[in-house]
């Protein structure tokens, strides 16, 4: 038996193009354009000889592609006085970005838990001082967090900056957390509750794996802004500790000769895999996840 069109949940497709249509395709395709020029460049720029790159055609596909700027951007490019390339930066940024993202989101996985389910006094007070705290620049919090640490014997270290990415993605994740479980029905609660379970029991065992999407969403988030993190690494993590970011600063910024521009951008898209990386193998997931936690605020 078929089904009318006009029958269909989404109803027919439109069997011809409207204005309407062809002004959406047309913003889709501006805006695709706007984002992947630059990234286009990049590429193109990163394969050519700073021969072809004098050039000035930058549009242009490189003649006679090579891998020599990204082999010497990871592993001979000077940032600073030492010329060992990016990749100590890369390691660097992946101690601080394993544990920091594990600590924030099961903070605020935990604390979103808790404000939705665990009425304690003064859940409220506490939830509405981290969403204002949210909204106030970091840059505010630089001088005092940099005197704490250094009081409690932690700053210029893993512990340090790791510490320092938790307090700034708590806010956000428990929003993210607090929403999401507080869409969930409150039957799942109090059965378990009615069953023995304690707090922790709950946590882990019913409401975490119930929280998969929003937990792609909250890891997607906080690699991505703790890896693109510039300010607080250079501050917070120490000489022997600077990140990818710091170092891809410190490789363009320190030129001794010529510019190599193709250096300058392969390190640039080296810094930007990991991102891209999780995006690309999770984005799905962090779609649902973001209208699943926006269901009820």
């Amino acid at each position: 038996m078929t089904v009318s069109p006009a029958l269909q949940p989404n109803g027919a497709p439109p069997s011809r193009m409207t204005p309407g249509r062809i002004g959406i395709y047309a913003f889709l395709v501006v805006t695709a354009l706007f984002f992947l020029t630059p990234l286009y460049v990049m590429i193109v720029t990163s394969l050519k000889t700073m021969g072809e790159i004098r050039l000035g055609a930058i549009l242009a596909l490189p003649r006679a592609p090579t891998f020599e700027p990204w082999i010497v951007a990871w592993s001979s490019a000077c940032t600073g006085l030492r010329c060992n390339g990016i990749s100590v930066g890369f390691l660097n940024s992946v101690k601080i970005l394993v544990p920091s993202v594990i600590v924030s989101i099961a903070a605020g996985a935990l604390t979103g838990y808790t404000l939705s389910f665990w009425k304690v006094r003064g859940a409220g007070l506490l939830f509405g001082t981290l969403m204002v705290v949210a909204f106030v620049p970091y840059q505010i919090f630089i001088y005092p967090l940099v005197r704490v640490l250094a009081f409690i014997g932690i700053n210029n270290s893993i512990p340090g900056i790791v510490l320092i990415h938790t307090i700034f993605g708590l806010p956000t994740m428990t929003l993210l957390f607090r929403n999401y479980f507080g869409a969930l029905p409150p039957e799942l609660f109090r059965a378990a509750r009615v069953d023995g379970a304690g707090f922790f029991r709950i946590f882990w065992s019913v409401m975490l794996p119930m929280a998969t999407p929003m937990l792609v969403v909250a890891i997607i988030l906080q690699v991505t802004g703790i890896w693109n993190d510039f300010i607080l690494g250079l501050v917070f993590a120490g000489r022997d500790n600077l990140p990818m970011t710091v170092q891809l600063n410190n490789i363009v910024n320190s030129t001794q000769g010529e510019r190599a521009y193709n250096v300058d951008m392969a390190a640039t898209i080296l810094t930007a895999l990991v991102p891209l990386v999780v995006y690309f193998a999770s984005g799905r997931w962090f779609v649902r996840g973001i209208a699943a936690g926006a269901v009820k605020g």
